[in-house]
């Protein structure tokens, strides 16, 4: 860990050299081309989610969008572990690119709504968008195992900087230049390219190619009674080598036979991997996206204050500032691996926990003196879940034995969407149970958004 500058074991050229040293060997072209796949493999579930209101109108729930963009990503992630890995990676992003793009052209040619006919079809595009990115994401991660920590460091930062950036762009693009959603989703239609020239021109792809002929060189591993595991070419796992001059003819067969053996023995034994990672990395990662999701969605519009209290003239102000603010501390604590790294990732999460009740509490009973101190925790909550997901894939890459760490990293990223997803249920629960609260008090803030 880096000493802050200025302590009293540090000066600044001794921070300057650690980080220096941080980032020593690192390949600027592997650097880049990470951060630019997390930015463009989550920028478009930010646009998503910023033009929910120009996609369903008013009088439909927002929480419509959020699900439709997180449950397949979902699905996905619970899913595809356990076979993607029989498909090359460039192949992979060569599908998802087209994938997201496709889903992009949907939301945007479909005309403005007016009928359920017309939801349903921006929404079957937001599916597809969902379904690549989910992909994409657990791919990524994936890939992080042959290019290092730093590559890890890379995407991480740039999943943070899509939050800002996502947002931020939708916001200029229908505001201060007044382009149309219909273009503006049109242009993001074509970020997916960005992700092709990553992978295919700016990514060193002699890492990835080196560890193929291994893949292929290397048997599929399967389990033994003893424990042990051995592969294809042991001849005391194969029963049927002792007659195999006498049932040559029938060595098709159970050579077939023997591989769906071997694919059914991987799963289980993948199956029993993944329920190893539960409760050291999937379960508080889990926990910091429930809660985080649940403040942003559920108690963060119910978060007002009196106008004259405030720097806002609107009180629809207000929560774009609060997600604004998350954005950024998201961002800084993504971008930290290198510098800080967090073990324990049962602290940070319980401490977001302990932030959605204060922020809960508040809305019930008022109790926070103004809007600057819920901006403060604001700021904190985005830092903290920033920190346990980077933290969480950092952890795996340094614990988990190097020929499970692909599977582990992807297996994980389940924990993030399936957060999402409770959070977003809760969420929609929650923010009409406190707004009915704070109106029957008297407090009618919520209902002038």
């Amino acid at each position: 860990m880096l000493p802050l500058p200025g302590a009293p074991s540090s000066s600044w050229s001794i921070f300057a050299a650690r980080c220096k040293a941080a980032f020593s060997g690192a390949d600027p072209s592997v650097c880049v081309a990470f951060w630019l796949f997390g930015l463009i493999n989550n920028v478009l579930y930010v646009v998503i989610l910023s033009a929910a209101l120009d996609l369903v109108g008013p009088d439909v729930p927002k929480g419509v969008v959020l699900l439709a963009d997180v449950i397949p990503s979902f699905l996905v992630k619970l899913c595809a572990p356990y076979f993607i890995h029989l498909v090359p990676y460039s192949a992979r992003i060569l599908l998802f690119a087209g994938v997201s793009t496709c889903g992009m052209l949907l939301i945007a040619l479909t005309p403005s709504y007016t009928d359920g006919a017309t939801i349903s079809t921006k929404m079957a595009g937001v599916i597809l968008a969902s379904l690549s990115s989910g992909g994409g994401e657990l791919s990524f991660l994936g890939l992080t195992h042959f290019y290092g920590p730093l590559s890890l460091a890379a995407w991480g930062s740039g999943t943070g900087g899509a939050g800002l950036i996502g947002a931020g762009a939708y916001a200029v693009a229908t505001t201060v230049l007044g382009l149309s959603v219909r273009n503006t989703l049109l242009a993001s239609s074509l970020l997916p390219i960005i992700m092709l020239l990553s992978f295919f021109i700016i990514l060193p792809r002699g890492t990835l190619r080196q560890s193929e002929p291994k893949k292929a060189s290397n048997p599929p591993m399967i389990a033994v009674d003893d424990g042990l595991e051995a592969t294809e070419d042991d001849e005391s796992c194969r029963p049927e080598a002792e007659d195999e001059g006498l049932l040559s003819s029938t060595k098709p067969r159970s050579a077939e036979s023997s591989l769906l053996i071997r694919g059914w023995q991987a799963f289980k034994n993948n199956l029993g991997r993944s329920k190893g990672l539960f409760f050291p990395f999937m379960l508080p990662l889990l926990l910091v996206y429930v809660a985080e999701y649940t403040i942003n969605q559920g108690v963060a519009p119910t978060l007002l204050f009196p106008l004259a209290e405030t720097p806002f003239k609107h009180f629809r102000a207000f929560y774009p500032v609060y997600n604004a603010i998350y954005q950024v501390g998201v961002f800084l604590s993504r971008s930290s691996t290198p510098f800080f790294r967090v073990h324990n990732l049962y602290v940070p999460s319980f401490l977001q926990v302990l932030n959605l009740v204060i922020l809960t509490m508040h809305a019930l009973f008022n109790f926070l003196p103004n809007v600057y101190v819920v901006f403060a925790i604001m700021f904190w909550e985005g830092l903290l879940g920033g920190l346990v997901y980077v933290n969480t894939f950092a952890e795996i890459l340094d614990t988990v034995p190097r020929e499970y760490r692909e599977f582990s990293l992807g297996a994980t990223s389940v924990s993030d969407s399936g957060g999402i997803c409770m959070a977003g249920f809760l969420g929609m629960a929650l923010e009409v149970a406190l707004c009915h609260f704070q109106v029957q008090k008297g407090v009618e803030f919520c209902t002038k958004l």
